[in-house]
């Protein structure tokens, strides 16, 4: 039996259990379709709904239905019209573990889903419901009680989901070493980012989220979002934060490099560094991942005492809030069909949830760890002017060295981010063995 055909049979029971709790005797999900931007007759790339692409070994289907009875069993209405402006999808190959019908119209299509469904009690449905779900007889449109259950065991990833993953993670290091080359031979962010795709062999539009390419200061921007053309007059530091796509299974990687191997920023890089593979080390099933994520913090305070960034105890920089303006984001995230995958607040299939300390409010994950959960660890340390500022202001401000602060301000700031898998033995970590292997 193939892990892809144990993973069917994996959401079959998840999926029967969801259904049976919600009281529901089949769902119907879609698996969505492009859409135009605002009078436009050009669209997005399109994404599959990911309770649909769940099921599809990496196929998109855009505009089929999936059918889910309360006995696990999964039918594909796949929509498949001639055309002669696109190319028409293709049919996936699900190895027999689904049934699959082929439909040459939306009518064909809808009539045999109507059909298929009209002698049950409850059908619910998932997915945006225009076009589609308007014409469709369901009872209740994304149950909430039945999409809490979903999106939280979404969390433990299958056998099958994992060597996606490892998949995923092979091809984007791939483009990070490209990267490096590009950096350290003098290329621009969008020098870089090109050697980037070419390397994982990958369009833009494949992309699981869109490259962040920062050269110097602008590896203080999180989210940067450009890609300057001319490489800047004094290269300092270089951070990419990209990732790539496998059967609908995503990586999100980062790295920062100096350009230097001898300046401050570069020893602080690399402590960085430690402290993040240390963090890993540390974690174990039954962890509370906010307990995680403070502790980075407190490694982040170690480090600005040790790099003299800051005076006083490394315990006072963390509990006095300076470590907030020099890691102002969350340590990571579960990831998986989506970069951000959904249900890191969740404490139950039932919908409780556990917000974010107030502290924390960019914090993604507040889960209990648990094996087979698979998630990002990102600490960073950065020096972004608005944020420095505020902290000049505050009392605590009186306790960092600005001097040396100041002379940091052109690296813009560090992150270094892997994705790692719990087990029951300790931890795998996807970024690290891509990076290690030949």
């Amino acid at each position: 039996m193939s892990a892809f055909t144990d993973h069917v049979r994996e959401l079959q029971s998840r999926w029967t259990q969801a259904l049976t709790a919600a009281r529901i005797d089949a769902v119907v999900v879609a698996a969505g379709q492009p859409k135009p931007y605002f009078l436009d007759d050009q669209s997005p790339p399109y994404r599959a709904n990911p309770h649909f692409a769940q099921w599809m070994g990496g196929a998109e289907c855009p505009q089929s239905l999936l059918l889910v009875t309360d006995d696990g069993r999964a039918r594909l209405f796949f929509h498949q019209v001639e055309d002669y402006w696109h190319q028409p999808p293709v049919q996936p190959e699900l190895e027999g573990a689904i049934d699959i019908e082929v439909h040459g119209s939306s009518e064909s299509l809808m009539n045999a889903v109507t059909k298929a469904v009209e002698r049950r009690n409850r059908t619910a449905f998932i997915g945006e419901t225009e076009p589609t779900g308007s014409n469709l007889p369901f009872d209740d449109l994304n149950p909430p009680l039945l999409l809490n259950a979903l999106h939280y065991g979404r969390a433990k990833k299958t056998a099958y989901e994992v060597a996606c993953m490892r998949e995923a993670t092979a091809i984007a290091v791939a483009g990070h070493r490209a990267a490096e080359i590009a950096f350290r031979s003098g290329g621009s962010e969008y020098d870089i980012h090109q050697a980037y795709l070419t390397a994982s062999r990958q369009t833009e539009s494949e992309l699981p989220y869109s490259n962040i390419v920062a050269l110097n200061a602008h590896a203080g921007v999180l989210h940067y979002q450009h890609y300057d053309r001319e490489p800047p007059a004094v290269r300092s530091s270089f951070l990419i934060d990209a990732g790539a796509r496998y059967k609908g299974y995503a990586a999100d990687i980062t790295r920062t490099y100096a350009h230097e191997s001898t300046d401050p920023f570069a020893a602080l890089l690399h402590d960085v560094d430690q402290a993040q593979q240390a963090l890993i080390a540390s974690i174990r099933p039954g962890m509370s991942y906010v307990a995680l994520h403070e502790q980075a913090h407190r490694a982040i305070g170690r480090l600005l005492v040790d790099h003299a960034l800051v005076s006083g105890s490394a315990e006072a920089a963390f509990e006095e809030g300076i470590t907030d303006a020099f890691l102002p984001h969350g340590l990571g995230h579960l990831i998986g069909l989506q970069t951000h995958d959904v249900a890191g607040h969740m404490t139950s299939a039932e919908g409780g949830t556990r917000a974010p300390p107030a502290r924390y409010p960019a914090l993604r994950l507040t889960r209990t760890i648990e094996t087979g959960h698979v998630f990002t660890i990102e600490p960073g340390l950065y020096f972004i002017p608005m944020l420095l500022r505020e902290l000049r202001k505050a009392p605590a401000g009186k306790r960092v060295n600005w001097p040396n602060v100041e002379s940091l301000l052109g690296y813009g700031g560090i992150r270094i981010e892997d994705n790692v898998l719990v087990t029951d033995d300790g931890i795998e970590n996807f970024t690290r063995d891509a990076f290690s292997s030949e």
